[in-house]
């Protein structure tokens, strides 16, 4: 039989088309589009190419695009003071600082300085915070990404058991939250987890953001538990070609799994497109309008 696959750049040009019919509606009532802000510190060639993806899918649904550039040696009271211009700034309703910033950088201390109303990566402490307690927050937008897929693919959540490997404040720990408020019963697995194949095999659900090529196999999988794979490595390929792959062992999971993510075309694709939700859900709310239903 095999795995369902699912596809993640199909439900993510879906929500795109939703994002920019809701931008409209946004223009008309308020007279004008919303904004992004994103600043990117240095050359980093991996920066630079979603700086540009982010640029071209934000003008594409209708939205402002800002950037802003600084040089790698720039001070970092430069890139807050440029920060907080942003937060000032009537026409930015989002601020995204491209990660990561040069080694001389405090990133807390950056991420901090973001208006937690325009920090639509998320990360503001502020909105993990009211993540944690269930308020209100603008979250991370790989693992909204993520449950948007899980709920698209499997409806209700409520009592499943999830599996989450990694615990880093961008992926693991907010998708463990938010498989929380689904009423999943939930399980944070990392690198020092003992007997990590059978704790992963508990999981109808299993969400694996660890950030190395294919560690989880198939046979450490639940028969038909959905798959979500958050990776992205690059590994040695033919003819001295890189190719991309997952955290999880794609063919072998495929043969066990219900439905799973591939890599490339799973899970990143989503990512811009919940900023791009992320950016309206801001702009709405300065605006006194409420988040934008059915995003």
């Amino acid at each position: 039989m095999g795995a369902a696959v699912i596809d993640g750049k199909a439900f993510a040009d879906t929500l795109r088309g939703k994002v920019g019919a809701a931008v409209a509606a946004f223009r008309e009532q308020t007279g004008r589009a919303p904004g992004l802000a994103v600043v990117l510190v240095g050359e980093d060639p991996a920066s630079q190419v979603y700086v540009r993806s982010k640029h071209k899918a934000t003008v594409a649904a209708g939205m402002e695009s800002f950037e802003h550039r600084l040089p790698a040696t720039a001070a970092q009271d430069a890139l807050i003071a440029l920060v907080e211009r942003l937060n000032a700034d009537e026409a930015v309703d989002g601020i995204l600082v491209q990660l990561p910033l040069p080694r001389h950088m405090d990133e807390k201390a950056v991420i901090a300085a973001i208006d937690p109303a325009k920090d639509v990566d998320g990360f503001h402490v502020i909105n993990s915070g009211k993540l944690a307690v269930g308020e209100e927050a603008l979250v991370p937008c790989t693992p909204l990404g993520c449950l948007m897929l899980l709920k698209d693919r499997l409806g209700d959540l409520s009592g499943l058991e999830a599996v989450v490997i990694g615990r880093s404040n961008i992926v693991g720990k907010p998708m463990a939250q938010l498989l929380l408020q689904e009423s999943c019963t939930v399980t944070i697995a990392h690198s020092r987890t003992r007997d990590l194949s059978s704790v992963v095999r508990r999981g109808d659900i299993v969400v694996a953001a660890v950030g190395r090529p294919e560690m989880v196999k198939g046979d450490w999988l639940k028969p038909g538990a959905t798959v979500i794979d958050v990776g992205i490595n690059r590994v040695p390929g033919e003819e001295g070609k890189s190719r991309l792959v997952g955290d999880v062992d794609y063919a072998g999971a495929a043969a066990v799994a219900g439905a799973i993510t591939p890599v490339p075309g799973g899970v990143g694709p989503m990512t811009i497109a919940v900023l791009l939700r992320n950016t309206l859900v801001a702009a709405s709310r300065r605006a006194g309008l409420g988040a934008p239903e059915g995003l």
